[in-house]
């Protein structure tokens, strides 16, 4: 991979609209199964859990236990995956190192606490709301890893905006180092909030939502919407719009913000200056 390839904004918003894709078909394969709120507390009825697992829910310690093994292979030494399970706690490599290009400034930046809360709190319970449907249909293996890819995909969404926030800083420079001194956040987030991005992300997630989540029977119906055959929706396309919405766009813009105030940390007057002159 080149530095201009990983910092080029168009090739940057072609991966976050693949993401859309996986996202939406994620929920709407999560959206097949009841809530099952039980696998997200600290239940007895998981008695075949590990008795010195220091995770309280079913759904955290299927995260660490895939996290565990994808620490393995490799996968959150890729500069744009962050695990949920802190990185001390997951075994290194059994892989050899894959040398990455130093993108991105040094930075501890990780809110997947934020966004484990917001899905378990926020989205599960509209997502899989359905009138006539138990709230627990037993299928917890089914939904928990449903649950980890969703967790997983949304993750690398938001903190892929590390890398359009490096793009911004080092295309304009001189228009973030005084804000970054001053720590004027209000300021840096108008300098990369574009209003009308947001808006178009939204149509266009809109579309794809009921879109990729229509059922269309084979068999003809005389009330049908789509030449006499009967359409359902396998998902509330609401669902994954608002929380684009009210949680990826809002937590996806502070990384950026909490990016850009440690990207003078650790320069030398020399490399300040250099930025400063361009």
């Amino acid at each position: 991979l080149k530095m201009e390839d990983l910092l080029d904004l168009q090739s940057i918003r072609r991966i976050l609209m693949r993401l859309e894709d996986t996202i939406t078909f994620l929920m709407i394969e999560r959206a097949q199964f009841a809530h099952n709120q039980v696998i997200y507390e600290n239940s007895s009825q998981f008695t075949g859990l590990d008795q010195g697992s220091n995770e309280p829910s079913f759904l955290g310690w299927m995260l660490r236990q895939t996290e565990t093994t994808h620490a393995k292979v490799r996968r959150y030494e890729s500069p744009d995956e962050y695990p949920f399970t802190p990185r001390e706690e997951l075994p290194q490599p059994i892989l050899p190192t894959l040398d990455f290009p130093q993108v991105l400034h040094p930075n501890k930046i990780n809110i997947n606490s934020k966004i484990m809360q917001f899905y378990i709190h926020n989205i599960l319970p509209a997502l899989t709301e359905r009138e006539g449907r138990s709230n627990d249909d037993g299928h917890y293996g089914s939904s928990a890893t449903r649950d980890v890819e969703i967790l997983q995909a949304v993750s690398r969404r938001i903190h892929y905006g590390k890398f359009v926030a490096e793009s911004k800083f080092r295309g304009h420079p001189t228009e973030f180092i005084e804000h970054i001194r001053t720590k004027n956040t209000e300021a840096l987030e108008a300098l990369i909030t574009k209003p009308a991005i947001e808006v178009a992300l939204l149509e266009r997630l809109t579309k794809k939502a009921l879109t990729y989540g229509q059922e269309i029977s084979d068999i003809e119906h005389p009330n049908g919407h789509q030449n006499g055959f009967e359409v359902r929706h396998k998902m509330d396309a609401k669902v994954v719009v608002e929380m684009y919405k009210n949680w990826v766009i809002p937590l996806t813009r502070q990384v950026e913000v909490e990016y850009l105030l440690c990207r003078l940390d650790g320069l030398s007057k020399e490399e300040l200056n250099q930025l400063e002159s361009n």
